[in-house]
């Protein structure tokens, strides 16, 4: 029995992390627009994937698509002494007919991806005509007209039926506009006219900077070619080609005369404030909400987005947070991000109000101006933990008997402030009685026990009323005042807890300090503190006689 319980807790142990990793699956397309006879690779990436994961089935893809090869690849990497490995699954696809086609979810590992969408044009008949040659080029730009400060997507592909020894493919030149490639190169193969072609296709972020007519020039590629069929290929011969792509102009449109926002020509923009909490949570003075605005536009980069903010808020204080940017890539087109954390700290209870938050952009695939908006959102804020909510004012009647109406209704329900009233003006007579009698005390070498009787007796009564409230710190002044009314030698409440010689007193007092100095109110110890002392203190024997001017010992633990 041992046995077999020890075998499968070692493959719960083998199993589990092979589950885990299983579950990092991801399926991404290396292009999501084709022309009918042009090739699209599939990769599927496993995660830390284990040995058993093996090249899934791909029978679903059968219906739109041509299989024309799979391949296998694995990567290492280490970052901080954390190992990562990667397994990628490449299937070259051949879509079989014009449209928008489904590629399915597909099970990896264990593991589902995520279906995807690919968008399958004609052929241009005017790309035709170079189909005779080796070698030739084609350039696209998206969309053909723009504005200022927007990007456009420029493709350039170099299409090549022979060897290609080496060769360069020359970037675009262009003043006033902001050049980047996007990505790495993409290989794929593709048809003209019934031939079959290698294509390497190039993408560039343009971003113009002013207004009007954008030329951009003819692309142009320079190589060499090397022909298998020639014996002299072998010993380094090989033939100059060129290609080039035809120059593209677009006009480019400054923003609106009446637009004084930030002008920010995106495909799409969103904006957010996440946070907020929910229904069954809490918010309290001097608790931090922690909210979080995140800010994306596609065909913009970062450093084209507005920095982060709120206005200053009635009731509490905002503190950001340090901000995250980063651009990345979907496909053709710069998506940039800004994320700006806030903790809000309020300062006093009752209703916080976060004012809405707008932001105009301007819809480049509309060709209008759109407004991004974060809602007002409106949060109750209770007092601090501890502390006691005010009393609210019982307002003027016009006649008396609404006056005595309200009296009386006052006078019926005490709250913990008059109790804490009472506490502070006790605390201040027995202080000043207990400073008389020690004036007394230096100066008379006889004095009578009935002011101290007095004394000592007014402080009781003063503590018990504030024992019956959850004020701590008016408890501990109370009782404080209360001991050195009988034991003025006493400093603080350690000394008078070792001063007593009853085991209840001395708890009372430790649950004391500990709601004291933790600041967390308990309703139930008020009773009990004032159950613990309704006698009066109970003096250790050593204490009972003298003066009351005794020290507590140095030391009032046993040394071992």
């Amino acid at each position: 029995m041992f046995r077999r319980l020890l075998v499968g807790w070692l493959l719960a142990l083998l199993l589990v992390p092979a589950l885990a990793h299983a579950s990092d699956v991801q399926a991404t397309l290396d292009r999501n627009n084709v022309q009918l006879g042009e090739t699209v690779t599939l990769n599927l990436r496993v995660a830390n994937a284990n040995g058993g994961v093996g090249m899934p089935d791909l029978s679903a893809l059968n219906q739109d698509f041509s299989i024309l090869g799979t391949s296998q690849n694995s990567s290492l990497s280490v970052v901080n002494g954390a190992a990562t490995s990667t397994l990628t699954f490449g299937v070259a696809l051949r879509p079989k007919h014009v449209g928008t086609l489904q590629i399915p979810s597909l099970s990896v590992g264990g593991s589902q991806t995520q279906p995807l969408q690919l968008q399958v044009s004609a052929p241009n008949p005017s790309q035709a005509a170079a189909a005779d040659r080796n070698v030739f080029m084609e350039a696209q730009v998206e969309p053909t007209h723009g504005y200022v400060g927007q990007q456009l997507s420029y493709v350039v592909r170099l299409f090549y039926a022979t060897n290609i020894s080496n060769g360069a493919l020359n970037a675009p030149q262009l003043d006033g506009v902001e050049v980047s490639q996007l990505g790495d190169d993409l290989n794929y193969d593709a048809e003209r006219s019934g031939r079959s072609y290698h294509v390497l296709e190039r993408r560039y972020a343009l971003i113009p900077q002013h207004a009007g007519k954008l030329e951009i020039p003819a692309a142009s590629f320079q190589g060499e070619a090397i022909d298998p069929n020639d014996p002299n290929s072998f010993f380094g011969s090989s033939t100059p080609i060129s290609a080039s792509a035809p120059a593209v102009s677009i006009d480019v449109q400054a923003a609106p005369g009446d637009w004084k926002s930030a002008w920010l020509p995106a495909r799409q923009l969103s904006l957010t404030l996440d946070g907020w909490p929910g229904a069954q949570e809490q918010v309290r003075v001097g608790q931090p909400l922690n909210l979080t605005m995140n800010l994306q536009a596609t065909g913009l980069p970062f450093e084209a987005l507005p920095a982060l903010s709120l206005p200053a808020l009635d009731g509490a204080k905002v503190y950001p947070d340090k901000p995250v940017t980063g651009t990345r890539q979907d496909g053709p087109w710069l998506v940039g991000r800004r994320q700006q954390s806030f903790a809000i700290v309020p300062e006093r209870p009752g209703t916080l109000t976060i004012p809405a938050t707008t932001l105009q952009w301007w819809n480049v695939l509309t060709d209008r101006m759109e407004v991004a908006q974060i809602p007002a959102h409106s949060v109750t804020v209770l007092p601090a933990v501890g502390a006691t909510a005010a009393q609210p004012s019982v307002p003027s009647a016009a006649s008396s008997s609404g006056a005595s109406v309200a009296a009386a209704a006052t006078a019926a329900a005490p709250t913990p402030w008059r109790w804490i009233a009472l506490g502070s003006l006790g605390l201040w007579l027995c202080s000043l009685l207990a400073w008389w009698l020690w004036r007394r005390r230096r100066t008379s070498p006889v004095s009578t026990s009935a002011p101290t009787q007095t004394s000592s007796r007014q402080c009781q009564l003063v503590f018990l009323a504030a024992a019956r409230g959850n004020d701590a710190a008016a408890q501990a002044r109370s009782l404080l005042a209360w001991a050195r009314a009988e034991r003025p030698a006493i400093q603080h409440l350690s000394e008078l807890a070792a001063a007593l010689d009853d085991a209840s007193q001395r708890a009372a007092i430790a649950a004391l300090q500990r709601r004291h100095y933790a600041g967390t109110p308990m309703p139930g110890d008020g009773p009990k503190l004032a159950e613990a002392f309704k006698r009066g203190f109970v003096w250790r024997v050593a204490d009972a006689g003298g003066d009351g001017s005794a020290l507590p010992p140095l030391y009032p633990f046993k040394l071992h």
